[in-house]
């Protein structure tokens, strides 16, 4: 189910890209970015990062004796401008993916479970899972489902 909602969410991501064609909406690492926003992340992210580190390194060159660890801690004031790059950049520019989370009556769960049963490896049994893992299912409304679905293709 999972992988039908990231096909849905590339799929929403594209059609919107052709909507916009201002924007170049790429996936990178899982997650759908503008490539204008981007490459201004990273240009904030060296300005703010490298800035911080170059006053860190003027200040503490004329407070530390040891020129070795005014730079070292001026490197440590470097990694923390870019925490504070990536906050800003964070701020500035809002996700682009919509997620959209569509109801199935039971024939489209039908066709996952099935989906999944086909692929390797297959489902597996429901007993052969550990309590922590049964008790998530449980919560989460599936193990009935994957339950019966056993009791149905074992049957078969």
């Amino acid at each position: 189910m999972e992988q039908q909602l990231a096909a849905h969410e590339r799929g929403h991501a594209s059609s919107k890209s052709a909507d916009r064609a201002e924007f170049q909406l790429v996936e990178i690492w899982g997650d759908t970015v503008d490539t204008r926003h981007l490459a201004w992340s990273v240009v904030l992210g060296i300005a703010i990062s490298y800035g911080a580190f170059a006053i860190a390194n003027r200040v503490l060159a004329a407070y530390v004796p040891d020129a070795a660890m005014a730079r070292a801690y001026a490197m440590l004031v470097g990694l923390g401008g870019c925490l504070v790059a990536g906050a800003v950049c964070a701020k500035l520019f809002k996700p682009k993916r919509e997620v959209i989370e569509e109801a199935h009556g039971a024939a489209g769960r039908e066709e996952v479970l099935r989906q999944l049963a086909s692929e390797a490896g297959g489902l597996g049994r429901v007993a052969d899972l550990p309590p922590a893992v049964v008790a998530e299912m449980k919560e989460l409304g599936l193990y009935e489902l994957f339950a019966e679905y056993e009791k149905r293709e074992g049957a078969h």
